[in-house]
């Protein structure tokens, strides 16, 4: 098991990175929250989880322990590998499954690509006593609209990487931006990190996606 990983970044792609371990260039997969948070050329450590299949080794890669136990996890509902654990993850945070799923919650958990009503009853059946209580709300909605055109254009780039078309991803983006998507207010939150910023507009233009699906 390899359970973090730290070094250089020395490639960020739509879907995952590589990371310099000892000289060695390692391909980690990871969501778009968290691949928006690695630059090039900067150090980085990052909890991981080792995929063992009999063709390949696949590493998946985390902002924080806690991410990475909720992947470990959700995977253990019969139906859910570790592409829809990532994809669950891309579109909550590990507070907002185990809200969802406390709150019995279906509706939230199908906005998931890959996921329908009766995966998501699933999902509550196998998992209301493993994940726990949610520890907190979800981040507060200035910041999205507070995230610069920078950031707006990493989330459209990953959003098409997910699978939406160009237009939908910016209509997306635009409408969790502008305060008209509820939750979504205008100003400016000081001092928001762009890799703090990208996770929230993402989060939210991938809610809004599954609201209109």
């Amino acid at each position: 098991m390899i359970a973090s990983v730290r070094g250089r970044v020395l490639a960020v792609r739509l879907d995952s990175a590589v990371i310099e371990v000892g000289g060695v260039g390692l391909l980690v997969q990871a969501t778009p929250a968290t691949l928006a948070a690695l630059r090039p050329g900067s150090e980085a450590e990052l909890s991981t989880s080792l995929v063992v299949r009999e063709d390949a080794l696949t590493l998946f890669a985390f902002s924080d322990a806690d991410e990475r136990d909720t992947f470990e996890t959700v995977q253990t509902v019969s139906g859910i590998g570790p592409r829809l654990a990532m994809a669950m993850l891309a579109v909550h945070t590990p507070d907002g499954l185990r809200a969802a799923v406390a709150a019995q919650d279906l509706t939230a958990l199908m906005r998931v690509p890959g996921i329908g009503r009766k995966g998501a009853q699933r999902i509550v059946l196998e998992l209301t006593d493993r994940l726990g209580a949610p520890a907190g709300a979800e981040p507060a909605a200035a910041a999205i609209a507070g995230a610069g055109t920078a950031a707006h254009d990493q989330v459209v780039e990953a959003l098409v990487g997910l699978g939406w078309s160009a237009k939908q991803a910016m209509d997306a983006v635009e409408a969790v931006s502008s305060g008209a998507e509820p939750g979504g207010v205008s100003g400016v939150e000081p001092g928001v990190e762009s890799g703090v910023a990208v996770s929230r507009v993402l989060r939210a233009a991938l809610r809004h996606l599954g609201r209109s699906a």
